[in-house]
């Protein structure tokens, strides 16, 4: 064969092959409804580790693709893989960098996690401005039709707790109102996960929980996810990383742990050894400071009235302040009448080495003891630790 027809021989097969690829079904194709805007474009994001689900500014783009003035988008290019792979779609504005996802405001999130295996197609509808609520998938497989009701679970709770929310966390007890908020918010990202029995959806639950991997109000839940998926996957790389983020040394004392025999200087420079000053029946082991107001409503509405009417019968306080200036410490101690318990502090502020021991940057908090020292109870505040503790002091 000549070179000249072998050179169009070629070029005719590769225009097959391209009308043939053209006409086949793009593996992710959709359309986004409500489209005003011109240069919309949309993402195709890989995560490379547990940290990067659900985290903006991270993860791979593998392809990206031009929303057309009618809607419509295809992706074409996908790692490749024999087992299944978790990808994000992102939607962007122009000005608007391919890996940023909005995972503040949940109601307004333009990504979207879903599970895809090389030889499946899946086709996605969703709003412009209510991407991930309204993101819907033709005939879903299991785990991502178990995505889309996590995703319900999370926008119903982010609408139940946290929309529209405002608190002034420097007045009174607002503080603590957000940290409850959040907290029953994430619980129920917490019921989904322990409860699922497939990996993935439990991972995305575990990462919404708290996108910027802070788990101090909750560590027992990755413990106890570590827990659950290291006996039914326990090879999968992602369960690795969980399992050492939930190692003792990484997270605050845990429920059920003995709560370190720390020394500690008093306020009247004695030195303080918590083993040896535990309540006959119950410790409250109180994290505070002078500048902290819900901490100081804390000391003069609740522990105060605690203390008196339980101490007597077997009620310690062992607080410890943040503080690094004595006298202002000392001060706040007198006003709130809170001199009656015993105080500790190494002056040190957020630097002290206790922090640093029992793993904790947040105040207010607590952990409270029985009479061995092991933690039965943690970070309960307000009218809550006042019914907690009488309830504890009737039956035991």
């Amino acid at each position: 064969m000549k070179a000249s027809l072998l050179k169009k021989y070629i070029s005719f097969i590769l225009l097959i092959l391209i009308l043939i690829a053209c006409q086949s079904p793009a593996p992710i194709s959709g359309k986004i409804e409500g489209i005003l805007k011109k240069d919309l474009k949309i993402y195709l994001i890989q995560p490379e580790n547990l940290k990067e689900v659900a985290a903006s500014y991270f993860g791979k783009v593998i392809d990206s693709a031009v929303v057309n003035s009618d809607g419509s988008f295809k992706f074409y290019h996908f790692p490749k893989s024999k087992e299944p792979i978790l990808l994000e779609l992102a939607l962007q504005l122009p000005d608007k960098y391919p890996t940023y996802l909005q995972t503040e405001n949940t109601a307004k999130s333009n990504y979207m996690p879903i599970l895809w295996q090389s030889g499946n197609t899946i086709r996605i509808t969703a709003k412009i401005d209510e991407f991930q609520k309204s993101f819907s998938i033709e005939n879903p497989s299991k785990i991502n039709k178990t995505f889309l009701e996590l995703r319900d679970i999370n926008q119903k709770a982010y609408q139940t707790y946290l929309k529209d929310k405002n608190w002034d966390v420097h007045k009174g007890d607002q503080l603590l109102q957000k940290e409850h908020a959040i907290l029953q918010y994430q619980q129920e990202l917490i019921n989904f996960a322990d409860s699922t029995e497939l990996l993935m959806p439990a991972l995305l639950a575990l990462r919404w929980v708290s996108p910027v991997y802070n788990y101090e109000r909750v560590p027992e839940f990755l413990v106890n996810q570590c827990n659950k998926w290291k006996e039914k996957a326990p090879n999968h790389p992602w369960v690795k990383q969980l399992c050492e983020q939930s190692e003792s040394s990484k997270l605050p004392v845990l429920l059920g742990d003995k709560f370190p025999n720390i020394k500690l200087p008093m306020i009247t420079k004695d030195t303080l050894n918590i083993e040896k000053v535990l309540g006959n029946k119950l410790t409250i082991i109180d994290l505070w400071a002078s500048w902290c107001a819900p901490c100081r409503k804390e000391n003069r509405e609740f522990l105060l009235p605690i203390y008196k009417e339980y101490h007597k019968q077997g009620l310690q306080i062992i607080a410890y302040g943040l503080e690094s200036d004595e006298a202002t410490w000392k001060a706040a101690i007198n006003r709130d009448g809170a001199n009656i318990w015993l105080h500790t502090s190494e002056l040190q502020g957020d630097n002290a080495l206790f922090l640093k021991q029992i793993r904790i940057s947040t105040i207010p908090a607590n952990f409270i003891l029985n009479n061995k020292g092991i933690v039965i109870a943690k970070n309960i505040h307000g009218n809550a630790i006042k019914d907690w503790v009488k309830n504890y002091m009737k039956n035991n």
